[in-house]
Parts: structure tokens; sequence; C-alpha cells
């Protein structure tokens, strides 16, 4: 028995699967105590926990780093190298401001502490680390009394002895973390920033895990990891900083795994939930990038590559000074929520502004128990009509849905147009319990002509939890000329990343019989600072595929030679072989009943997705729902529903 648990900034959402059956709920989010609302979804859903195993997508890492609410680390480094995170890359978040707001380092000067133990480029000792040395750092640790320590030599991935001698002298009542177990690759900054949020994090999802697994027993908890790969919760704790993309990579494993049912590979994701958007694009794989950022910080630990804004159903729109309509960032969130939650929201959002369109009907239950309060919708959105100009508060609702509109397909050109990619080559898939609500708006925008709104759209990162298979991404740096490397020398890096993975998944108790590895290479022209990843097909075709997709991304090649930078390995185990049970018509017959749609010169059927069976085909305009999430099929588009109850649109030139 397996059951998906995402926790989202405004819904947790929950996916059960018995090995015959589906079912799925949702509850409020609690923020300050997620673990209430897990406890509180499990209780409403009855499950026995004995034989229960529990896959979870949680923020907390997330949310921690966004907030500065992580732990009180201590950085150590080598002699004259403890402001490398301070002094950053000198990037400016404000080109052409003269006088910027100054940032807060990551970590405090007072908290930055210096020792011996250093290595050269080629991993010569420079500096031993000495009995002094390490009786001095004590004493630092012992008056700073930090949480969590970040243990960061320089060349470290080289030679990893200095820094395992220095956690093994730390005291055990504190987090530690080693920059050659989190990341053995070079780059000083984005190495030391991500050894950083580990430790920052890692005190906090330690105890939250620590807690959850406790109050779950005897069922046993996996947490979903920012690769789209889980593990177990006691592993994800000392890892922490692999988790914080942990809930949208559930919904791109979910996305994935429809995409695959309805035999289209190729998609532009877009994940609307309450809060943020995520968008995303997927070829056959979901796409890993290790140049990531979090909170402004770069994380170079492999994660989905996606993009996200902050326009959710929640967020509020707003007139600036100008006179202009703004939409989010700032979100209503689960408390006090949209106005029309009826929680004493008074600002106006996204979802009050669907409510009054019409598109959101009046009589929608959300997470199919809680009414909607149209008075308070349009109370919210009539304190933006004198400020705009507008004359009804139709054409408010009209203006925030456009807006928003705008923020979105921007972000999906961003992944797709600005990368060379064309996006009428791929269908979009809408999820999340907004999304359907504006898919059309966005294929329209981009030029697509097919989209996907999945069964269970609003709870689909739960439901890409049970499909995601365990897994590792491993790295090492080599930083070799390639025409100087061996093919022996790098199988050898190959298959010690492979024999830490088995290790590491063996003693979780994972079946390590049927691993799937996929090995790949960074490579780069001598003295460029970014690299591109290729597979692992031997030293001279991995070198031609390099210039070839160089030339793709930049328009050229170039004559100087390749280095091979870091050495990457994935090793996924076999994931569930999940079947939804075909979708049958579970409703009673019925009309469909009505909404009045703005710009529509007739009631819109509104259909519940039960309502309809496998095959069977609607046109546009008309309104299709279910439980946790709606769907806007707008004119000149129809839809037709799947075997498992998604529905397939396409625009009807």
């Amino acid at each position: 028995m397996l059951l998906g648990i995402d926790t989202g900034g405004t819904f947790t959402d929950f996916v059960f699967h018995d090995g015959k059956s589906t079912r799925i709920h949702k509850v409020l989010s609690t923020p300050s105590s997620p673990e209430t609302a897990i406890l509180q979804g499990i209780k409403e859903l009855d499950l026995s926990r004995q034989g229960l195993r529990i896959i979870h997508g949680s923020t907390v890492a997330t949310n921690a780093v966004l907030e500065g609410k992580g732990a009180r680390v201590a950085y150590i480094s080598n002699r004259g190298l403890k402001d490398v995170l301070t002094i950053g890359r000198q990037a400016r978040r404000e080109l052409y401001n003269l006088q910027p707001e100054a940032v807060p380092p990551p970590v405090a000067a007072e908290l930055c502490l210096e020792t011996g133990g250093r290595l050269s480029a080629t991993g010569e000792i420079i500096e031993p680390l000495t009995d002094y040395d390490m009786e001095q750092l004590l004493q630092e640790i012992n008056r700073l009394k930090p949480q969590a320590i970040a243990i960061n030599l320089l060349f470290s991935y080289l030679d990893d002895r200095f820094e395992k001698q220095l956690a093994d002298t730390m005291p055990d009542d504190i987090f530690v973390t080693r920059s050659s177990n989190i990341l053995p690759e070079q780059k000083e900054y984005e190495r030391g920033i991500t050894t950083w949020l580990n430790a920052y994090v890692g005190p906090l999802m330690q105890g939250y895990l620590g807690h959850l697994a406790t109050e779950l027993a005897p069922a046993k908890l996996a947490v979903m990891r920012s690769s789209g790969q889980t593990c177990e919760a006691g592993q994800a704790g000392m890892e922490a900083v692999h988790l914080l993309l942990s809930g949208p990579a559930g919904g791109l494993s979910g996305i994935r795994y429809i995409g695959q049912l309805c035999n289209e590979p190729r998609l532009l994701t877009f994940d609307m939930g309450g809060t943020s958007t995520d968008v995303a694009l997927i070829e056959d794989e979901i796409a890993l990038t290790s140049q990531g950022c979090i909170g402004g910080y770069p994380v170079a630990v492999p994660m989905v590559n996606m993009h996200t804004i902050g326009a959710g159903g929640g967020s509020i729109a707003r007139v600036d000074a100008g006179g202009a309509l703004l939409v989010g960032p700032a979100s209503a969130g689960a408390d006090p929520g949209p106005a029309c939650y009826g929680q004493g929201g008074k600002q106006p959002t996204i979802t009050d502004a669907n409510l009054v369109l019409g598109r959101l009907p009046r009589f929608t239950r959300l997470g199919g128990s809680m009414s909607l309060d149209f008075a308070a919708a349009r109370q919210s959105l009539a304190g933006l009509m004198k400020p705009l100009g507008l004359s009804t508060v139709e054409d408010v609702a009209e203006g925030i849905i456009r807006v928003a509109n705008e923020h979105m397909a921007q972000a999906l050109r961003l992944i797709s147009v600005q990368r060379g990619i064309d996006p009428r080559e791929f269908v979009l898939g809408a999820f999340g319990g907004a999304g359907g609500l504006h898919m059309c708006a966005l294929a329209a925008e981009l030029g697509i002509t097919k989209a996907i709104a999945p069964i269970h759209a609003g709870v689909l990162s739960a439901l890409g939890m049970l499909v995601a298979p365990p897994g590792r991404q491993l790295s090492k740096t080599l930083g070799k000329i390639i025409s100087e490397c061996s093919h022996k020398s790098v199988v050898a890096v190959i298959d010690a990343l492979a024999e830490n993975a088995r290790s590491s998944m063996l003693a979780e108790g994972a079946d390590t019989r049927d691993l799937d590895y996929v090995p790949s290479v960074d490579l780069c022209y001598r003295g460029q600072a970014f690299t591109l990843n290729v597979p692992w097909e031997g030293l001279d075709k991995s070198e031609a595929a390099f210039h070839r997709q160089h030339e793709a991304l930049y328009g050229h090649q170039l004559d100087s030679p390749v280095e091979l930078v870091n050495v990457r390995l994935g090793v996924s185990g076999a994931s569930l072989d999940l079947v939804l049970a075909d979708f049958a018509n579970t409703s009673a017959a019925s009309d469909a009943e009505y909404s009045d749609v703005f710009a529509i010169d007739r009631p819109v059927p509104v259909w519940q997705r039960q309502q309809l069976g496998s095959g069977q085909s609607l046109d546009g305009p008309v309104i299709i729902m279910d439980a946790i999430s709606t769907v806007y099929v707008d004119k000149n588009w129809c839809c037709r529903v799947d075997r498992a109850g998604n529905l397939l649109l396409e625009y009807d030139v």
C-alpha cells in the first residue's frame, strides 16, 4: 500500500494506491506545523499504517532557505579563504543601481573559521592539519555554539582526508557537512554555498523527518529528492540540500507518467498551485541541472530543471503608484487565503478573478468540500475599479487574468524559445488545482495546438511520488584536458561512483539487483567557466557530441582543447508499475449545469468529470470539474476523454 503526500503552500495533497485502485484527498496546509495537515489527511482517509509506505514531498527545506530560518552554521575553510561565501561571484543583482541595498552574507563573519590542511590544485599538501589547528577550532566551536558545521577545504574533492579528520573531531551533538561528501566538485564558491545550505537546513530536516517518521510509525517513510528520485527519510535528513525542490519534482514525475500513458513524450509542463507556478520541459526524460538557484543562492547538486514564478491561485493583485496592475508574487496562501475562501481574506487574487468571470463556477467546492463566497470575491475586486479606471468588476477580473497569463507565458518562453526550442512542437501539460483554468489561453499564446489536463491534476505531484524511482545523482571532478585522459581512468571514476550508490541504496534496503546506470560528463572548451553535459559514450564520441551541442546552443564551435570537468552518474532503481484503473462514468445520468462566463454570450455547460465516459468528446466552450481541479476549455478547442480519464485538448483550426 502506497501513499504519496505533497505539502504545498496552500494545500497538502494525498494519493493512496492499494495495488488496484487510487484514492485522492486534499486538506489545507498548516505551514507552521506541516505534519499536522499530514496526520489530519491520513486520519480522514482512514488508512491503516501497518504495511503502508509513504513517499513525501516537502517544502520545509525550501521555506527555511527563502525565509532565512535555518540553523546557526559555523563555516570552516582554509586560511585566507573564510570570506569566499561573502565575496561570492560579485554578480550585481541590480546592474545599474549605484547604491544597492546591502545583502547580508550567508554566514556572519564571526562564524567563519580558518584552519590548516590545504592542498594544491594537483592534490599535494601545502599546509598540514596540525593538532594545534584542531585544538583551536574546537575552542572556537565551543565558544560559538553553532547548531551545524559546514567544512569546505580547498581542493578537497581530490583528497578528503583533512575534511574527514575535521568532521571526526567535531562534537557529536552538532550536525556536520563535508563538501567532499555533499559535492566533490571544483568551484570553491558553489561548493561552499551548497555545503553551507546542507548544514543550514540539515538539522531542521532531520528533526522534522525524524518526528514525522515517529508519528507515522509503523508506516515506512521515504522522501522525494530534487532530482525526481526517492530515498529513505533517514538518509534524506543528512543530505537535506537535495530536498530543496522536493515537491515540484513530484509534479514533473507525475506529468511525465501521464505523458507516457497518452503517448506524448515531449511536454511543456505547467504546474499552477495556490502560491506559485512551475514550468519545465520534458523530452522523454526529466531534464536535470546542476546550475539551479534557490533564494538567490546557487545550488550545484542535480535538480529538476524548472523555472518558478510567483503566480498561483492565491497571488494578490494590486495597483502600483503609477497606476499599473500587478499580480503576485505575494500570495494569500492558505490562511486566510483568497477572499472567496470566506476565511477573512480581503485582497483580490487570481482565484477570485476566475470565480467572478465564471470560469470557476459559483457552486464549486474546492477540495470537494470548501464552498466559495462569490460576494466576497466581487467585493475584493471592486476596490481596484477606481484606481484602474474600469467600470465593472468583470473588467478588473479580466485584467488580472491577462496579466497573470502573460507572466506564465513569459516563463514558458524562457524554458523553450530562449533556449532555441520551438514550443509548437510540444504538448502543453497543465496541472495543479488552477492549471486547467489557464491552459487554453497559454497554449494559444505560444502557438501550441495540443494540451493535456491529466486525471488527478490537482494532486499530480503526490501521484508522481508513487511512480518516482529510488535513486542517486553522483559526481566527481576530474578537471583534465580530454586528450590527456584515458578511457580507463574515466571508467574507474564511474565504477567508484556506482559502488557508492549501490552501498548507499543497499543500506536503505533497496533492491540493487536491477539498478539503471546513466553516466555522463561535463565538458567545456579550455578557459570557459560553464560546461555542457553530454552522455558518456567514450572519449571521442562524447567530445564530438559536445561540439555539436555547443554549436546548436551558441551557433559556433571552437578549435580550443576540450576539458573534461566532471564525471556524473545517475542511478535509478525500479519504479512502481502503477496502472490507473480504466475511467468509467461513475455518476448517475444527469444534465450539465451551467455557468455564466464573462465575454461569452450564452451560458457555458459545466460537466463533472465523473459524468463523462472514456472516448467522449466535448467542444468548447465548456467547463469540466472534479473534486480537486477545474478545466476551462475555451471556444475553438475540443476535448476528448481517454481511457484513464485524462482530458486531451486540441485546437480546432
